[in-house]
């Protein structure tokens, strides 16, 4: 009986033993290329989500980074990579990402860190009980496209004309921007257009459009690939003097003149605490999606000045940073 007794005792702890030894892998998929340095991304905020909750790489922790720089086309290759390291659980960072993950694997657990709506892309079945192998985090609001609409009109006196840049290859935002921006513009005298773009030389045709088509600002439509182009599509408003708001405030950082949009550090961070409790054991099927609950308005004081704009104290008070 003591014998009973003493292996009683020491199972659970044995099996505690191996769980705080055992070196977890998890895998991201990135659409974008690679940073220099992941840390001054926000990317770099799911590892640091990660160390909080006493994921140490190096030490419990190995994360395999895949980044596809752009190219859609090599997603599906290096989601396989991914699923050929048996990895315990893969983080995807947009969209296409998560595609190229759900159609790579149907049994290893899959962690949206940001992207549009699982629920219409197909991820999921629904926010509440996502089923499958696929959770995480949304970061479209529905009145998101509305508030930058207004924004733009508190910015700009006598706004009359918006033009909204969207990549046809991304059709849930197209959709969802477009039927969010036109039913606010429905209530002001603002005439909203269109414009398509998915290369950066389409971009660059976009903004001849809408200087011959005499548009008074702009709204980027949040996607992946519009993303990269940040640095590039604020030069273009700057040389049109076109007033432009987007979603990521790394636009606003490199010169453009506002941001306003979900926190994607935050959202990045959040991704840690789903991947912590499928390691634990949780099944993804059972974790709700969260929607963005922090969102962030970035404005460049220069940008506003340059473009002989004075920012409204509304929009100052609201304003989580003005870059001077």
């Amino acid at each position: 009986m003591v014998a009973i007794g003493a292996s009683a005792l020491v199972a659970p702890f044995a099996s505690f033993a191996q769980q705080q030894s055992k070196v977890w892998r998890v895998g991201f998929l990135g659409f974008n290329p690679r940073p220099d340095s992941i840390d001054s991304t926000f990317t770099g905020a799911f590892p640091r989500g990660m160390r909080e909750l006493g994921f140490i790489e190096g030490k419990n922790l190995e994360i395999e980074w895949r980044f596809a720089d752009g190219k859609s086309e090599r997603l599906p290759t290096l989601a396989a990579e991914l699923v050929q390291l048996k990895v315990d659980v893969i983080v995807t960072g947009s969209p296409p990402a998560t595609r190229a993950a759900q159609k790579a694997t149907t049994h290893i657990p899959i962690v949206i860190a940001a992207g549009g709506d699982p629920v219409d892309a197909g991820f999921v079945k629904s926010l509440a009980h996502p089923g499958g192998n696929i959770t995480g985090l949304s970061n479209v609001s529905n009145d998101l496209g509305a508030k930058q609409l207004q924004m733009l009109v508190d910015m700009v006196p006598k706004l009359s004309r918006v033009v909204v840049l969207i990549n046809p290859d991304n059709p849930f935002m197209e959709t969802t921007i477009a039927k969010n921006i036109l039913a606010a513009a429905s209530r002001t005298n603002v005439t909203v257009l269109f414009h398509e773009a998915r290369t950066r030389k389409e971009i660059e045709n976009a903004f001849s459009q809408m200087a011959r088509q005499k548009a008074g600002a702009l709204i980027v439509a949040r996607d992946p690939f519009f993303n990269q182009q940040t640095r590039h599509i604020a030069e273009l408003a700057a040389k049109h003097r076109l007033p432009t708001v987007a979603g990521l405030r790394e636009y606003v950082e490199v010169g453009g003149l506002m941001s306003y949009g979900a926190s994607l550090t935050d959202m990045f961070r959040r991704a840690a605490t789903y991947v912590d409790k499928i390691l634990k054991g949780a099944k993804p099927g059972d974790l709700p999606v969260e929607q963005p609950t922090k969102f962030e308005l970035v404005i460049n004081g220069k940008t506003a000045k340059s473009l002989g704009l004075k920012i409204p104290q509304s929009l100052l008070t609201l304003a989580d940073k003005v870059i001077e």
